[in-house]
């Protein structure tokens, strides 16, 4: 007698499902990364001349070259908290949409008033929209610090630089002339124009410490959200930054007032330069070394305890 087979029938094939190679982790797929990259394109396309006049500010103007330092920052942001991807799901949000239209009327309006400041900030606003209309309100907030500093992708206006910088000048020499003169130098001071030796030296906006404070604050945020810390010791870190940045500036002049006065303009303009990136490396160990402080006196400085820590 023959023996009977079964014919199984084969497995039912679920179309709605994405192809195995379209998924790749968690419910993201190709298509959505592929998304957000189109809505942030389209976001920028639409502001492009306010992402040019940003690119051309932050190539031309020194007093706004941290902009540069904004990208490498985004992505170290990300990079520390890539783990967070795995607790977030690819769920398309009103919320984008809104800050994208939100976006759209603050550059606009700054757009029809000249206003760079707004021009600029609704431009950034709207690229986070973008990329939370498709990523979804949760990766957002997981990553908010890297959207925040996007921020610093904004032109500081030139009247509020002009509002700022005028009375800092003022102030920055009349401390210096002060510190000299405890030193036994002898210097006049007519407003702005410090004279030492017969020489005139102008504490202009490049040697005010403007430049200095944007620069540090946007590497102590990095510090800050990279590391562990609680919460006021990263508030306690951005609030010193930009006095930290002014301190720092006023040590680096004095040195510098007096090459200006005793030796060649050459070596006084190296000076300059080389210092300025020399305190503002003094500057962030200085930030460093209060969490440094902090710890010696037993204050809980980081979420956990770290290895080492007693």
């Amino acid at each position: 007698m023959p023996e009977l087979t079964s014919i199984s029938s084969p497995p039912a094939v679920d179309h709605d499902r994405p192809h195995p190679r379209a998924r790749l982790r968690n419910g993201w797929t190709w298509w959505h990364l592929g998304g957000i990259l189109l809505f942030v394109f389209a976001a920028i396309v639409a502001r492009w001349e306010a992402w040019q006049d940003i690119c051309r500010i932050a190539l031309r103007d020194e007093e706004s070259s941290h902009i540069l330092l904004v990208p490498l920052a985004v992505v170290w942001l990300i990079w520390v908290r890539r783990r967070r991807l795995r607790q977030c799901r690819p769920v398309p949000s009103m919320v984008g949409t809104i800050l994208t239209a939100l976006g759209w009327v603050i550059s606009s309006g700054g757009y029809r008033a000249d206003h760079p400041g707004f021009w600029h900030a609704g431009s950034v606003l709207m690229v986070i929209g973008a990329f939370t209309t498709v990523a979804g309100r949760d990766l957002l907030l997981r990553f908010l610090p890297a959207a925040v500093v996007l921020g610093f992708l904004v032109p500081m206006p030139g009247t509020l630089r002009h509002t700022i910088a005028v009375p800092l000048q003022t102030w920055t020499a009349h401390v210096t002339q002060f510190l000299l003169e405890a030193g036994g130098s002898t210097v006049e001071r007519h407003g702005n124009l410090l004279s030492i030796n017969g020489n005139g030296v102008t504490i202009a906006e490049a040697c005010n410490g403007m430049r200095m404070v944007f620069t540090l604050i946007l590497v102590s945020y990095i510090f800050a959200f990279t590391t562990p810390l609680r919460g006021y010791v990263r508030a306690l870190i951005l609030i010193l930054s930009p006095l930290t940045a002014i301190l720092c500036n006023v040590i680096r002049l004095v040195p510098t007032v007096w090459v200006y006065g005793y030796a060649s303009p050459e070596t006084a303009n190296m000076f300059h330069d080389i210092s300025g990136w020399v305190m503002l490396v003094v500057a962030f160990l200085m930030l460093m070394s209060v969490v440094s402080v902090l710890r010696w006196a037993m204050i809980p400085v980081t979420e956990f305890r770290l290895a080492g820590e007693n």
